[in-house]
């Protein structure tokens, strides 16, 4: 399946700079980053350096490093073409966690050791999602919610507060539950393109019912985070 056509990758530029923002998922990977800001806004005091630090983090970790891994171990036969090689793909993906993790540990030292176990399985989770360890046990719809919904939502709050409350982890739950939608819609929209453009299945507006479900998700979720934001900035 060839992803260049996807909604999310734009229709100018060079092959190289397309395919590059294409793999960073932006939707999806904005999606994660204000699970980080809705956790962070829900701390009772808000430091705005760390604010800034988790979506950071987040954006080297999942949206550069994990979609890089993501690349690399997919079954689907070179989704992305051949633009990126699979050992600039690897360099991407080491370079990328080692500036994240290099951030968090400094945070985590200084204000948030609680944030360690989080930061762990987060670590965890990049690897045995996107290069589909153990058979591809990890690469299941709820670790998906899970990893990429909840954590993101307690590591903002966490390094906030380096402490936990039952709203963060409402909050986190409700998140990992978008999440299910969202990977539950992706998962038969990719199917579905996939099918069509090997010349199969044609329900065109099948795809375009989940792709508006895609767009306003994200959309949603994005704009949620906004206005969290702005309430704590200006009440």
């Amino acid at each position: 399946m060839d992803r260049r056509t996807e909604w999310f990758v734009p229709g100018f530029g060079s092959e190289r700079f397309r395919i590059g923002v294409g793999l960073l998922f932006l939707p999806y990977t904005g999606m994660v980053l204000s699970f980080t800001v809705i956790g962070s806004m829900l701390a009772p005091s808000i430091h705005w350096d760390r604010v800034a630090a988790i979506v950071v983090i987040y954006f080297l970790a999942l949206g550069v490093g994990a979609h890089a891994l993501d690349a690399v171990g997919s079954r689907a036969a070179k989704p992305w073409g051949e633009v990126f090689t699979r050992l600039q793909l690897w360099g991407i993906a080491a370079a990328s966690l080692v500036a994240a993790y290099a951030i968090g540990i400094w945070y985590m030292a200084l204000y948030a050791p609680l944030l360690w176990p989080i930061a762990i399985a987060e670590g965890f989770f990049v690897l045995a999602y996107n290069l589909e360890w153990f058979g591809g046990r990890f690469h299941g719809d709820s670790w998906f919610a899970f990893s990429w919904g909840a954590l993101p939502v307690l590591a903002g709050y966490v390094l906030q507060a380096n402490a936990i409350s039952a709203s963060a982890l409402l909050v986190a739950a409700a998140m990992a539950l978008l999440g299910l939608v969202e990977i539950r819609a992706s998962r038969p929209y990719k199917e579905l393109r996939r099918s069509m453009a090997a010349g199969g299945v044609t329900d065109a507006t099948q795809a375009g019912h989940l792709e508006a479900i895609l767009k306003s998700l994200s959309g949603g979720v994005i704009a949620l985070a906004a206005g969290m934001l702005a309430f704590r900035l200006w009440g």
